[in-house]
């Protein structure tokens, strides 16, 4: 006999019957758990799992309720809510319930009253429940609904476990569409809704860790599907879709096999966290791939096909909602309103400003209405989208778009037309993307479609990051986004044919995870699409180019001295003329921006622009004339002293700064920086060393600190330590050492989320911390305490360290790659001053997890590392450092 029933309907509950209800009910849960996941492994239809689930949580929750109220059940009613009102349960989802009291229930027995309620509450949390709880009457209910749209939507889903059924049928009677929250109200409301969901999560679901039921395309969009249905309808069944003629019955079995594949993925996330988890988070990718029976050679390749499965069923979601709540306003709540009907060509009419074909057999008698339906949407601006019927029919005759189609030069020119069109490129090629037209146009295009990369550093899917690459593009021939990149939009004005710029942003990525080298890949791609599309000679040559070294000038300005007019030469012979750096330094940004939103910041768009400039300069001087190293300090020398003249610094103070510092410093320092370092240098007295100082914005669009001290080689260990553990991000690190014994080291910074270093107080607390810390050569360098991303141990990288020769026999250029951890620059200085290798310049760069830094180094005896012992001396030191921390 189980407590429930042991107990007297009559009386008031004993505290031991509740305990022993208690651990009963805690012990059913459990088994429950355990049978329901050993059914989803055995792969019975989780429609049937999850409504099992609910049903086992109103056999507990009946069973307690009835015994806690007896004496006053009279009055109160149990009605499950929300996703629980909708038998939609899974192992950790919140039960929500609302407790409908008539009333006077209180007033007739509060002792009772307030005991019963309290008890049963209690009752959810200690079985270990996520309640969504209220007690309201009728008129409380219903007045709240009125005035929030969610809590009408929850009621939705009411359904009556136990008490009074006229109770329930009184509060179902108050809250029809005639008396609250009409059709046409509730449909506008969810709208706004679902439009403001969307945006929470930037108006994408190809993130790296969506959200299977809050996100664009999540179990989310499907609800409000039925929330909308039920309200019109008052039909609970989404199978009267097909009934209504708003869905036909392939796609009602899209929708629904859809649905059951995001149940299992939320099912699943579930059983695996212990949790109500519905982020599908990295730390549980892998295992659910596995789960759901992917598996490959390459290590990431299971979690990629996985994760492609599920973009891809997102995708199919948002285009069937869209195309469902198009439809019901169309037909329903537009229905007794007069339609506005305007011919546009032979084969379309816009209806209501939506486009619309004008017969069913349009596109099989011109299939290159397929693509003329979007240079149409382009050319009448007054058009808000495409009917919903014309959709349903773009998707059936995508079989149309074959070889035949794709090589039909009047096609091309559609195609053509559309990326030269001067609005609208952006919103129709989403709208090409997600309709299926774009894959079945450019089928390369299709093998990316939903493609995860594995990595921290793309937060996209391929074919999402190619599209915000195209939009960046766009913006940059947009006066309203001029103040986002003003170089930008005023180098685009010198493009004479963007729609190079546009493909080249298309196929840039296009050949990802084909094997092998995706730019040369993409370059063949390219090459096809331009014998394709008329594009030929120089722009063929162009596009091509583009796609090839799309990585070149990001590849240069992060890992290359830009400061040496030989890399600038090598750079700028690759390129080959001024047409082409514009081309490629727009791509540059928009594919930066396009890749992650927190990767960009001004340390970047600083060194591009500075990578531009000296480049345009040598193209000006001309390549068979480049600058060399002598020119290039007697051009800094210069400038700076007419600076520092104007500033009022006499010749002998200068000198007395300069006499000791050796060429290189005026090569890897702009002249604003090397007089912000003589001013401060020469007003400082040895005694009161080390000098540290911080500019919160320099040139190159970083905080820059400073410091000169007698020189030490614990310093740059000590420095980046404590500068780390300060929650800064080092970007370059510049270290000088005078031929008296001094040295000076620069730090280009910037917060930890890639913001400058607004706050003076903070500005004077990293200068005394570091004072502080270079004043006692003896500690240890600063543990660094900042925590590491929970993603960094899914994207560990294996250390590996290379040696290449600096063209000018002046350093050894050492390549590391490493996993991005706290501390990491700190231990590096500690290799390097074990081992006795001085550090002479730093260029660091982080792509997602991965830390790949470049450092110019040299033997305690200023020369280069020749000596293949020491090197690998090196080597075995900074693996072991790296790996220690």
């Amino acid at each position: 006999m189980t407590p429930a029933a042991s107990n007297s309907l009559c009386e008031p509950v004993s505290a031991d019957w509740l305990a022993e209800r208690l651990s009963f009910c805690r012990s059913r849960i459990q088994s429950n758990s355990a049978e329901l996941i050993r059914q989803f492994r055995e792969e019975i239809p989780i429609a049937q799992i999850i409504r099992a689930r609910s049903d086992f949580m109103d056999e507990l929750l009946i069973g307690t309720w009835r015994a806690l109220t007896a004496p006053i059940g009279d009055r109160l009613a149990l009605l499950a809510v929300g996703g629980y009102g909708r038998r939609e349960l899974h192992l950790h989802s919140d039960v929500d319930i609302l407790i409908l009291v008539t009333p006077d229930a209180e007033a007739a027995d509060p002792e009772a009253y307030r005991t019963a309620l309290s008890a049963f509450f209690s009752f959810l949390w200690d079985i270990g429940l996520k309640p969504g709880q209220s007690t309201r009457t009728v008129e409380e209910t219903v007045e709240l609904a009125r005035r929030d749209q969610t809590v009408m939507t929850n009621l939705l889903e009411a359904r009556l476990l136990h008490g009074p059924q006229a109770l329930f049928d009184g509060l179902l009677k108050r809250l029809g569409p005639d008396q609250i929250w009409s059709s046409r109200e509730f449909f506008a409301a969810k709208m706004e809704e679902q439009a403001a969901r969307h945006a929470k999560y930037h108006d994408t679901a190809y993130t790296l860790e969506p959200n299977v039921k809050e996100g664009p395309g999540g179990l989310r969009d499907i609800q409000i599907i039925g929330w909308i249905i039920k309200r019109h309808y008052g039909s609970p069944d989404l199978r009267d879709l097909i009934i209504y003629g708003w869905l036909t019955e392939a796609e009602f079995a899209e929708l629904t096999e859809t649905r059951s594949f995001l149940w299992r993925v939320r099912f699943a996330l579930h059983a695996l966290t212990g949790r109500g988890e519905d982020r599908l988070l990295f730390d549980h990718q892998r295992e659910l791939a596995n789960q759901f029976g992917y598996h490959g050679e390459e290590p990431n390749g299971p979690v990629e096909q996985f994760m492609q499965r599920y973009f891809r069923a997102v995708m199919g979601l948002e285009r069937l909602n869209e195309m469902v709540l198009q439809l019901f306003n169309e037909a329903v709540l537009r229905d007794d309103e007069d339609s506005v009907i305007l011919p546009i060509n032979d084969s379309f009419q816009a209806v209501n400003n939506y486009l619309e074909a004008i017969h069913p057999k349009v596109f099989q008698r011109n299939p290159r209405a397929l693509l003329e339906v979007f240079l149409l949407l382009q050319q009448n601006p007054r058009l808000q989208g495409i009917r919903a019927s014309t959709i349903r029919l773009i998707r059936q005759h995508l079989y149309l778009i074959d070889d035949h189609f794709r090589n039909d030069p009047k096609a091309a020119r559609l195609f053509m037309d559309i990326l030269r069109h001067p609005s609208g490129i952006t919103h129709q090629l989403r709208r090409m993307n997600r309709y299926g037209v774009l894959a079945a146009y450019l089928p390369a295009f299709g093998k990316v479609v939903g493609r995860m990369q594995c990595d921290l550093f793309h937060v996209y899917t391929v074919d999402e990051h190619t599209l915000f690459v195209v939009r960046n593009l766009r913006r940059f021939a947009l006066e309203k986004h001029r103040a986002d990149h003003p170089h930008c939009n005023e180098l685009f004005e010198l493009v004479d044919r963007p729609e190079l710029l546009y493909i080249a942003g298309l196929l840039h990525d296009i050949a990802k995870g084909s094997g092998g080298d995706h730019s040369e890949m993409g370059e063949q791609i390219a090459e096809e699409f331009c014998q394709r599309h008329a594009i030929t000679g120089h722009d063929n040559r162009l596009v091509r180019w583009l796609v090839r070294y799309h990585l070149l000038m990001s590849m240069t300005a992060q890992r290359k001295d830009i400061s040496d007019p030989q890399v600038i030469h090598e750079f700028a012979m690759k390129v080959g003329d001024p047409e082409t750096l514009t081309h490629l330094y727009l791509l540059t940004v928009a594919d930066i921006r396009a890749t992650n939103p927190s990767l960009w910041n001004s340390w970047k768009g600083a060194l591009l622009r500075e990578l531009f400039a000296a480049t345009r300069s040598a193209f000006r001087r001309g390549l068979e004339k480049p600058m060399d190293l002598e020119q290039r300090i007697r051009a800094v020398r210069d400038e700076t002293l007419s600076l520092l003249e104007r500033l009022g610094l006499g010749p002998d103070a200068i000198g007395r700064v300069w006499e000791n510092l050796p060429d290189d410093y005026f090569l890897r320092y702009l002249p604003d920086e090397i007089a912000w370092h003589t001013i401060a240098i020469d007003a400082t007295p040895a005694d009161r060393l080390p000098l540290v100082l911080l500019r919160p914005m320099s040139q190159r669009g970083s905080a820059e600190v400073f410091i000169y001290a007698h020189d030490q080689d614990f310093i740059f260990a000590h420095s980046t330590a404590l500068l780390d553990q300060l929650g800064l991000t080092v970007f370059d690190a510049k270290i000088i050492t005078s031929s008296n014994g001094y040295v000076l080291n620069s730090y280009h910074v910037l917060e930890s989320a890639g913001g400058p270093i607004k706050d003076h107080t903070r500005q004077v607390q990293i200068c005394s911390k570091l004072r502080e810390c270079l004043r006692n050569p003896s500690a240890d360098p600063a543990r660094v305490q900042r925590r590491e991303p929970r993603e960094i141990k899914h994207f560990t990288v294996q250390t590996q360290v290379y040696f290449h020769q600096d063209p000018q026999h002046r350093h050894t250029v050492l390549e590391l790659l490493a996993t991005d951890r706290p501390g990491l620059l700190s231990k590096v200085g500690q290799a390097f001053q074990q081992v006795g290798i001085r550090l002479n310049n730093a260029k660091i760069s982080t792509i997602g997890s991965r830390a790949e830094d470049i450092f110019y180094v040299t033997g305690a005896d200023d020369a280069p590392l020749d000596d293949p012992e020491l090197r690998e001396k090196l080597k075995a030191a900074l693996i072991e450092w790296v790996g220690d921390i």
